[in-house]
């Protein structure tokens, strides 16, 4: 039983984490400038396998269709967060409230799961 439990504690502790390096693999996209900086392509590259294989990784104990829905879920966040924190994209009252709504939803399906 513990053993059972501490394995679903480390799925979602790696879910969390993949959905955080789907972000920086979001960003690097985004800078690679259609694959053309290898700095960004580089960085891309490693956080797809990071993010991808700690996605694939959660699957074996959590369900599919949640484990996505976090994943992207804390991905989307993480990356307009970042983009605000760093000014390539303006903050509004309307997103902050559509980003809180896709948090209140991650940590609803983290509740009923």
């Amino acid at each position: 039983m513990v053993a059972r439990y501490s394995g679903a504690m480390l799925a979602w502790v790696v879910l969390v984490v993949s959905g955080l390096f789907e972000a920086v693999w979001a960003t690097a996209l985004g800078r690679s400038e259609g694959f053309t900086r290898p700095g960004p392509v580089l960085v891309f590259a490693l956080g797809l396998l990071v993010s991808m294989g700690g996605l694939a990784y959660a699957m074996r104990t959590l369900p599919t269709g949640t484990s996505y829905a976090i994943w992207v879920g804390i991905g989307a966040v993480a990356t307009v967060a970042y983009a605000f924190a760093v000014g390539e994209e303006s903050i509004s009252l309307g997103k902050v409230v559509f980003l809180s709504m896709i948090v209140g939803g991650v940590i609803g399906l983290k509740l009923v799961h």
